[in-house]
């Protein structure tokens, strides 16, 4: 990993990367934590990217965006997605998703978005890194975070 100590990761679950594809509460601040002007670099797990197309899907069946607001956000996510660092998911992570499970009320994708941020985080410290910053929008998923030692951001929080 060819990450500067003075450059902040922020790991992003799917619930708060969505809203750097549409306006919901927060998209201002992801969007901005997002530009690659500011120097951040940003993580996800491989997972997100089916989990944020699978968001953009649902609005467009839902008509909250149009056909063409949807074509464009999804060539959006395919295209930054190339820019973060990406996570891999393995058996440690799922192994590690199923133990958080046992400790925190916790979704599935939610464990497994935890332990790929954690796997990273571990990645980080070993290479005497500066730990990331977990990001979501999710209040089960951002009391993980803090519970397993994980400095978090909500993007609500930042309207």
């Amino acid at each position: 990993m060819s990450v500067s100590l003075a450059v902040p990761l922020y790991f992003f679950d799917s619930s708060a990367l969505v809203k750097r594809y549409g306006a919901e509460i927060g998209t201002t601040w992801v969007t901005r934590l997002c530009d690659p002007e500011h120097g951040n670099v940003i993580a996800v797990a491989r997972i997100t990217l089916a989990e944020v197309a699978a968001a953009l899907a649902s609005k467009r069946r839902a008509n909250a965006i149009t056909l063409m607001e949807y074509d464009q956000a999804l060539q959006d996510v395919k295209d930054d997605f190339q820019e973060c660092v990406r996570q891999d998911i393995d058996q440690a992570v799922i192994d590690w998703a199923v133990e958080l499970t046992q400790h925190h009320k916790l979704r599935g994708y939610d464990a497994v978005q935890l332990a790929s941020a954690l796997t990273l985080n571990t990645l980080l410290v070993q290479q005497q890194l500066a730990p990331l910053t977990f990001v979501a929008s999710d209040h089960d998923l951002l009391a993980a975070a803090q519970g397993e030692g994980l400095a978090t951001e909500d993007p609500t929080r930042h309207p």
